[in-house]
C-alpha cells in the first residue's frame, strides 16, 4: 500500500464524526509501522478528543518511527484539547502525512513548522481534493464566519419538481431519498418556507438510524405557521427557529410555549433579508444549512448570493406541464448571460437516479 491507500482509510475514518461534531471539521487518522496499519481513529464528537489522539489511543505497541496518515493539518494549539503536535512529539512517529491545508490561522503552516523544527517529516497534499471536499462547510464557515449553504432538490428529466397540481411524492427512489436523509445528518440546519410547511406539514428530520436531527429552521415572514404543524409540535425534542419580521406577539409567545425560537430579522421588499440571516446564523455556530425550499425561497436565496452548493436530483421522469413548478421559480434572469454559473457537476448514480454536485461559481450579488 501507498500513502494514497493509507489516506483512504483515514478518510473513512473520518465519517465515523459525520454530523456530530459540527462546526469543527470531520478528521480521521491512521498510523502506520513497518508496512502495518496499527491504529486507527476519529474526530468522534465535539468537544471530544482529535483524531490523531483517538489513534493512538487505539495503538498496542511502540510508535517510535512510525508514519502517521491524518486528512487534516494536526492542531498545534490549545483549544478545546491539548495541541496534537505534542501526543506526536511524545510518541516518537517518524513522519506525518497530510490530506488538507487547514485554514484557521491558529493552526495552518504552524502545526507543519513545530514538526519539522523537531526532525519529523512531514508530507503534505495527499488525496488533497478528497479531503478539502470532506470539510466543505468548515472551511466556508473558518473563513467567512457564516454557513455554508446547499440547495438541494428534486426533479424530473424536464426539469419539473412537482405535477402541475402540485403533487410531488415522490420524484426519487429510495436510494437518492437515503442519501438526503445523509445530508440532514451531516450539516448543522436545514431551512424551508412557510410554503412547503403550509403545503407539505413535513418533519424535515434525520431517518438515519442513529443519526441526528438537524436544526430546523422556517422562513415565516407574516408567521403564519399553524401551532399544529409538526415541526412546531415537535419542537421541544427538535431545536426549531422560526425566522420573522412579524410583531405578533400573541403567536410568538405561543410557539415559545411549544418550544420554538423565534428569531426577528430585517424585512426586505416584503420578504425576510437572507444575507442578514445567515450572518445571525453564523453568530449562533450554525456552520451548515441544507435548504430544502420551495422555487420561491430557492430564487430568493441564490438572487441574495447564500447559496454554496447545488444538490440536483434527477429521476428519469416526466411530468410535462407548463403550470408544472420548477425547482426555481422568481423572474429568473434576462438572458443566458446572466445565468449563474456552476462548476463541473460531480455525478453520483443512486439507483434509477442521479445526483448532480456543484459549486456556485458566480451570482447575482455577492455576501
Amino acid at each position: 500500500m501507498n500513502d494514497q491507500d493509507y489516506m483512504r482509510l483515514a478518510l473513512e475514518e473520518a465519517w465515523k464524526g459525520c454530523g456530530f461534531v459540527n462546526p469543527n471539521p470531520m478528521v480521521g487518522a491512521v498510523i502506520v509501522k513497518n508496512g502495518r496499519v496499527i491504529g486507527r481513529g476519529a474526530h468522534e464528537r465535539y468537544g471530544g478528543p482529535h483524531a490523531e489522539r483517538n489513534a493512538i489511543a487505539h495503538c498496542t505497541e511502540n510508535l517510535q518511527d512510525a508514519t502517521l496518515y491524518v486528512t487534516l493539518t494536526p492542531c498545534g494549539h490549545f483549544g478545546k484539547t491539548p495541541p496534537c503536535t505534542d501526543v506526536v512529539l511524545e510518541n516518537g512517529i517518524r513522519r506525518v502525512v497530510i490530506g488538507s491545508h487547514d485554514p484557521n490561522p491558529l493552526v495552518a503552516e504552524k502545526s507543519i513548522e513545530i514538526l519539522r523544527q523537531h526532525g519529523v517529516e512531514v508530507t503534505t497534499g495527499i488525496l488533497q481534493q478528497e479531503c478539502d471536499a470532506l470539510n466543505d462547510a468548515f472551511f466556508h464557515f473558518i473563513r467567512t464566519h457564516r454557513p455554508y449553504v446547499v440547495m438541494k432538490y428534486a426533479m424530473t428529466m424536464d426539469g419539473k419538481a412537482a405535477t402541475a397540481s402540485g403533487k410531488s411524492k415522490w420524484i426519487t427512489g429510495e436510494l437518492a431519498r437515503e442519501r438526503v436523509h445523509l445530508d440532514r445528518k451531516r450539516y448543522t440546519a436545514i431551512m424551508t418556507g412557510i410554503g412547503t410547511v403550509l403545503a407539505d406539514d413535513p418533519l424535515l428530520t434525520c431517518r438515519i438510524p442513529g443519526g441526528r436531527n438537524p436544526i430546523r429552521i422556517v422562513c415565516d415572514t407574516r408567521l403564519r405557521i399553524p401551532l399544529t404543524a409538526k415541526i412546531v409540535k415537535t419542537a421541544e425534542k427538535t431545536k426549531t427557529i422560526i425566522v420573522t419580521g412579524s410583531g405578533d406577539d400573541k403567536k410568538r409567545l405561543l410557539l415559545n410555549q411549544a418550544g420554538c425560537e423565534v428569531l426577528t430579522v430585517t424585512i426586505e421588499n416584503g420578504r425576510i433579508d437572507l444575507k442578514a440571516l445567515v450572518r445571525r446564523l453564523g453568530e449562533m455556530n450554525i456552520d451548515s444549512i441544507l435548504l430544502e425550499g420551495g422555487p420561491q425561497l430557492n430564487s430568493a436565496a441564490l438572487k441574495s448570493g447564500i447559496v454554496n452548493k447545488i444538490q440536483a436530483y434527477v429521476a428519469p421522469k416526466l411530468f410535462g406541464g407548463q403550470q408544472a413548478k420548477t425547482p426555481v421559480g422568481g423572474t429568473g434572469v434576462d438572458s443566458p448571460e446572466a445565468a449563474w454559473r456552476l462548476s463541473a457537476p460531480v455525478m453520483t448514480k443512486l439507483g434509477e437516479d442521479i445526483l448532480l454536485e456543484s459549486e456556485v461559481v458566480s451570482c447575482s450579488q455577492e455576501l
